[in-house]
């Protein structure tokens, strides 16, 4: 069965609607329900469930978790055999979101979703970032624990539990993003993260292929391998995607000139970063500004 990779795009984050549990007897199987509006993730903590989505089948082990999609046929494709037990919850996502047959393919896929996520949830000058969690999974340790803590909520007042849940959810999705993460391979993941982390904290400055080498002692083209694996885009590409995020932000929420714009992103020449971003938005700094800029 292919490894499907459920790919989010964050603000504004995934938001839990209900959860709860349920108990099956043997002889009992789960309902038939199409396109309920809602992610479903299931986790099973005792027996084993058999469910479908669509033409795909998966038998649900205890400690293992799998996400149906808001827009398909979910049903039992046979009755439980033994007593089963199961963690559901129900969410969702505002904005973009993919399901890929792969990580890499996941982060190829990246840039366009987050352009249809900017043009759905109207974040032109935000910071994105992306979600990946796999399907069908096991689960760890501490990820059944986070789940656990959903049925403890249900002795909190009303309002207390409602809140309490969203954050229980963002530490489950966080967890099941940074066990994916490592799953993929540990080494190109963390060092990904490090190019990342470098990039935005120093983006200002000229920062080149060999300014990376030194600063992180790996090849250049073992980052580009790596960035491109979790993030889809070489460093260098990076750097520039994040220059015109920052410079969409400047042109919108400041009075700078273009000149002292251009250079708080790390362009030297004013001319240069010009064409830069007029090419990639597909009109100028000063027509952005026009467009986006809060009306007084």
């Amino acid at each position: 069965m292919k490894p499907t990779v459920l790919h989010f795009i964050t603000p504004p984050v995934p938001c839990i609607v209900d959860c709860g549990t349920n108990v099956y007897a043997p002889g009992e199987q789960h309902i038939r329900r199409r396109s309920i509006g809602v992610f479903d993730l299931i986790a099973v903590t005792r027996g084993t469930l058999f469910i479908s989505e669509e033409d795909e089948q998966w038998s649900l082990k205890q400690g293992q978790m799998l996400i149906l999609r808001p827009d398909a046929l979910h049903y039992g494709f046979a009755p439980c055999t033994e007593p089963t037990e199961i963690i559901w919850i129900h969410f969702q996502i505002f904005g973009s979101w993919r399901t890929s047959e792969s990580l890499q393919a996941a982060a190829e896929e990246q840039a366009s979703l987050m352009e249809s996520h900017r043009a759905i949830t109207y974040l032109h000058n935000r910071d994105l970032s992306s979600i990946f969690i796999q399907k069908h999974r096991n689960l760890s340790a501490q990820a059944l624990s986070l789940l656990g803590y959903f049925s403890q909520l249900e002795q909190e007042p009303p309002t207390l539990r409602n809140w309490k849940r969203q954050d229980h959810f963002q530490a489950l999705l966080h967890e099941l993003k940074e066990e994916q993460a490592l799953a993929s391979d540990s080494t190109t993941a963390a060092l990904a993260r490090k190019i990342e982390l470098f990039i935005r904290q120093n983006y200002a400055l000229p920062i080149t292929n060999k300014m990376l080498q030194i600063h992180l002692n790996y090849h250049p083209n073992y980052l580009a391998k790596c960035m491109s694996k979790m993030y889809g885009v070489t460093p260098v590409e990076y750097l520039l995607v994040y220059r015109m995020e920052q410079a969409k932000r400047l042109l919108a929420q400041t009075s700078y000139p273009i000149g002292k714009i251009a250079e708080e992103v790390g362009f030297v020449h004013t001319s240069h970063f010009t064409s830069h971003f007029t090419k990639r938005e597909g009109l100028s700094p000063s027509k952005y500004r026009q467009v986006h800029s809060p009306v007084s």
